[in-house]
């Protein structure tokens, strides 16, 4: 069997997880805003249930979170209602980093050409890590936001989130963090006083399609967020439509059983970690990111002389891997993150991600993978 090494882009949902969602769909299928019978009102109070729980997680209010279809629409809804206020206020500068995800690229490139909004993309260097004082240098009187990412989804390098919140909280300036990949595996970062955190419920095994967005107060004051979509005035009025009850009590079925079994989750990642690099100690490799602020459970390695493209497609009966993310890893390009990062081109172009969820891949034998890698690759120069 094909060994899942790709858990960066999606999970397995937990089978516990999938009974929740199947009983919300067929035993409990009340719409949450039906106000007039038991079965809305079984629907609202599950979902304030589900609500005050993914608060809890981030120290955030219930009414703080608001459910969307997952972190790009988190990110969107972040981004782009935020711009009206910019605009009112003619504070239109906003930082971000040049490693981040295209669901806060592409929005921030839209303001930028369509909107006149100045976005400063700040590079990382070889490390893959922001520093929060790179962040500081380029703050302005008139800048609205800083958009920083948790985790890297390529590289798994973990982005000073808290440390900057910190900083950024005696400021007008508003942090938008996308914590698609961090969100529960690195809990305590997300309890900082951050503004609007954008969590996705299929990281943790979940179901696809829902997540959430936390739109934490400073103070008595929200969050200036206009909406991006209208109709029906749900979620505060920031995410219209029917809510997905079913996948909203799948997102807190999963990040409850996630949260219980994290430390587990955390030793048997990391222990997964040192088998593979034990593994590829027969093979020649480059390690992408910093290896002292990473996750447990993403790995972005090159290998010298070896095509990474060439190298899946001949590992594709042993394991699933990817080269970068899944939203752009159809296009063959080199990883925009690699190339942020300075690495030089062939390392950039050939990076590999390896990423786990345990306990889905408890049995993988990583020696066999190492094996086929080190035949691959031509004898040393």
């Amino acid at each position: 069997m094909v060994a899942y090494l790709d858990a960066a882009a999606t999970t397995r949902v937990d089978p516990r997880v999938a009974d929740v969602v199947l009983h919300w769909m067929t035993e409990e299928f009340g719409n949450a805003g039906s106000r007039t019978h038991e079965y809305g009102a079984r629907a609202k109070k599950a979902v304030q249930q589900a609500r005050a729980f993914i608060a809890r997680t981030v120290s955030a209010k219930t009414e703080e979170v608001i459910f969307t279809s997952g972190a790009t629409e988190s990110n969107n809804i972040a981004l782009l209602g935020l711009a009206p206020h910019g605009e009112r206020t003619g504070r239109k500068h906003i930082i971000t980093s040049a490693i981040e995800h295209k669901a806060v690229l592409e929005p921030l490139t839209h303001l930028r050409d369509a909107r006149g909004f100045d976005v400063d993309f700040i590079s990382p260097g070889p490390s893959g890590r922001i520093t929060t004082d790179a962040v500081l240098e380029r703050l302005r009187p008139d800048t609205l936001a800083v958009s920083l990412m948790h985790v890297n989804n390529e590289t798994g390098v973990i982005q000073p989130v808290a440390e900057l919140a910190e900083k950024l909280r005696a400021t007008p300036t508003y942090l938008h963090v996308d914590a698609a990949q961090g969100y529960g595996k690195v809990p305590a970062d997300l309890t900082a006083p951050i503004d609007l955190i954008s969590i996705s419920g299929h990281k943790i095994g979940g179901p696809k399609g829902v997540g959430a967005l936390v739109t934490r107060r400073r103070g008595w004051d929200k969050a200036p967020l206009e909406p991006i979509m209208f109709g029906g005035g749900q979620e505060r009025k920031l995410r219209p439509g029917t809510l997905a009850v079913p996948l909203i009590m799948g997102l807190y079925e999963a990040a409850k059983l996630f949260a219980e079994s994290r430390k587990t989750w955390e030793r048997q990642a990391r222990a997964m970690r040192e088998r593979i690099l034990a593994a590829l100690g027969t093979t020649r490799f480059h390690l992408n990111g910093d290896p002292e602020h990473s996750v447990p459970h993403i790995l972005n390695i090159s290998f010298d002389d070896l095509n990474a493209e060439a190298l899946i497609v001949r590992l594709k009966d042993q394991v699933a891997v990817a080269t970068g993310s899944a939203c752009t890893s159809a296009s063959y390009t080199p990883s925009h993150v690699l190339q942020a990062m300075g690495l030089d081109d062939a390392v950039a172009a050939n990076g590999l991600r390896l990423s786990w969820f345990p306990p889905q891949t408890a049995d993988f034998d990583p020696f066999p993978l190492a094996e086929t890698i080190a035949r691959m690759q031509p004898a040393a120069r």
